[in-house]
């Protein structure tokens, strides 16, 4: 295939797409991704596309967001990985929240085969995914639904998380640095993940290894509030992933590595820094014991009338 041929493709997956790993790029064009590299390059000095860390977007990636058709088929196989050993970190009996995305959407399809779990979100696709969950009780926030990413957010979604505490929050974004934490391009997504990281103890981000090293405008979760990170291995010539890594381990964050194969165990990036600030004001907490499945919206789990019960319940994790 000629350089021009091969670009005019590569321009065409890009605008479909939004973005694009320069792994797919080089998988679909059936080149090496050094040559998928100068490829890009050629492409930005044009002003057609612009370079992200690992690939590839469309002019104006700060602010740009893709839809949830876009997002789905980006890093497929890495985003599995990632769900296969996040799932790993949860216990039977927790309580946690699940943010909005498609490597979340991955980690909640595995969280159904665990007993106990309470599971609070303000993702339809998370709810959806734990529905038929005989021993999952979903809770889901209010909010607005934003279509493109199928979240609840706004005051809405942001009250509802006041005042709960849980044990973990699991969150994706548009990019992750060690100089500034995980972000995303949207404001109204960015305030509601702030919210439930707020109402949990620890906080883990699932990042494939494309959004290493990328900076978007709304900063989500500071990098000294990130308690752990589960990305997949970028590949061996992307120095700049590597070195994004062994920053973010410095600075305390636990990274758990897995293969694009799904090992279950993954690999551990030592940290030379293993003091970490305490979080403000969430405690670590366990799911209450008993209550059946169901799929219920935070409003009727805190304050309907009658609901003494399960405001029983949200007063034992607090307390906990």
């Amino acid at each position: 295939m000629f350089a021009a041929e091969r670009r005019q493709l590569i321009l065409e997956m890009v605008r479909a797409n939004g973005a694009v790993s320069l792994r797919e790029l080089a998988r679909v064009v059936q080149t090496s991704e050094v040559t998928v590299r100068r490829d890009v390059r050629a492409l930005e000095a044009e002003g057609l596309l612009d370079r992200r860390h690992g690939g590839a977007v469309l002019p104006g990636g700060f602010t740009r967001e893709s839809g949830f058709p876009q997002k789905s088929h980006l890093a497929t196989a890495e985003k599995t990985a990632i769900a296969d050993l996040a799932a790993n970190f949860v216990e039977e009996g927790e309580a946690i929240v699940v943010g909005a995305g498609t490597t979340t959407q991955e980690l909640a399809r595995r969280l159904a085969r665990v007993p106990g779990l309470t599971v609070v979100t303000n993702s339809l696709l998370v709810a959806q995914a734990l529905a038929h969950a005989n021993r999952v009780e979903v809770v889901m926030t209010g909010g607005t639904l934003r279509g493109s990413n199928y979240a609840l957010v706004g005051s809405g979604a942001e009250q509802s998380l006041q005042g709960l505490r849980v044990s973990r929050a699991f969150l994706s974004g548009s990019g992750l640095t060690a100089e500034r934490g995980l972000s995303t391009s949207n404001m109204l997504s960015a305030s509601v993940d702030r919210a439930l990281v707020q109402a949990a103890a620890e906080v883990v981000v699932l990042a494939d290894h494309t959004k290493l090293g990328t900076d978007t405008m709304f900063q989500t979760v500071p990098t000294d509030v990130i308690t752990r990170l589960v990305t997949d291995e970028p590949p061996g010539h992307d120095d700049r992933a590597h070195t994004e890594l062994q920053a973010l381990a410095d600075q305390g964050v636990q990274i758990a590595v897995a293969g694009a194969s799904g090992n279950p165990g993954g690999d551990e990036v030592p940290a030379r820094r293993q003091q970490r600030p305490a979080l403000p004001g969430p405690r670590r907490g366990q799911a209450p014991p008993g209550g059946g499945p169901g799929l219920r919206s935070a409003a009727t789990v805190l304050g309907e009338p009658g609901g003494e019960r399960e405001r029983a319940r949200v007063a034992d994790l607090r307390r906990r």
